[in-house]
């Protein structure tokens, strides 16, 4: 038997098959389908993930249900729910952004970031990755949301199409917020960081209380209903009871896409640079 030198190899690597150019945009797009699926396996293993994204807002839906169900279709004519089921939609889609965030401070202690950062991968997919496994993640919160919707007596009225435009918005709203999230946490320290995403979190559930989608406009102050209609969790809710139940859908829809793509152009280049510094590049 021959001895082993440190020389000898143990073992070799198979050439690669396909050879990526690493800033090209097939590499982009295969290095953040990968990315994406890392994280959402990673949320999957966890617990406080899962009960964020999905058991929370299923048992707050069915907890406005028993408290202020009979009340508020009292009092509008119609059923709860075509205003309850959006906003825990809208909720749960930030709510899941706050925690997912967590992995970011999670990745740059571990050094994971830093050491994907030296990989011979697409800088942007980390980032895109990200915005990809949210999309996923908001739309599995959704169904879920509407499935116990559909229990309570939520239904899609205006066809299979609007419903899957109704879909459609939850995650436009999400990945915004997501992207919001993200570079608020990346370019703050560890701890601050987790302030941050605490005081973020307070704030969605602050805002679950003032849109509406928790009680018709015409229960707030008059003082306070402009500031209501106009905030971005009840551009959204109107636009996806529109698309359920009826009544206008453009003038929501349009002031939730700019409200979406307004904090996508503007958190976008504050993220990437938030993605350099926590891999500890610049």
């Amino acid at each position: 038997m021959t001895a082993l030198t440190s020389s000898t190899p143990r073992f070799q690597l198979p050439e690669p098959d396909i050879v990526y150019p690493e800033r090209g945009f097939a590499s982009l797009i295969r290095c953040s389908w990968l990315e994406g699926l890392r994280l959402l396996l990673k949320w999957f293993r966890d617990p406080t993930t899962i009960i964020q994204s999905t058991v929370y807002p299923a048992v707050m839906l069915l907890m406005l249900r028993v408290v202020l169900g009979d009340s508020i279709s009292a009092a509008t004519g119609q059923s709860s729910v075509y205003g309850t089921v959006p906003m825990i939609m809208i909720v749960g889609a930030m709510s899941g952004a706050t925690v997912s965030a967590l992995s970011i401070g999670g990745d740059r202690i571990s050094g994971l970031l830093s050491r994907m950062w030296t990989l011979p991968i697409h800088r942007a997919s980390v980032l895109l990755g990200r915005v990809l496994a949210e999309m996923v993640r908001v739309l599995v919160t959704s169904l879920v949301i509407a499935a116990v919707g559909l229990l309570l007596g939520f239904r899609f009225h205006q066809g299979p199409l609007a419903a899957i435009g109704l879909f459609c918005i939850p995650i436009l709203f999400g990945v915004g917020f997501a992207l919001f999230v993200a570079a608020v946490t990346t370019n703050t320290s560890d701890s601050d960081g987790m302030q941050m995403v605490q005081i973020i979190a307070a704030l969605t559930m602050l805002l679950m209380f003032f849109n509406t989608g928790f009680v018709p406009l015409a229960a707030y102050p008059p003082w306070l209903q402009a500031v209501v209609a106009h905030q971005p969790m009840s551009c959204a809710i109107d636009a996806m009871k529109g698309l359920s139940l009826g009544g206008p859908v453009a003038g929501p829809l349009l002031q939730t896409i700019a409200w979406s793509l307004g904090t996508l152009a503007i958190c976008v280049l504050p993220a990437i640079r938030g993605f350099r510094r926590a891999a500890g590049t610049s």
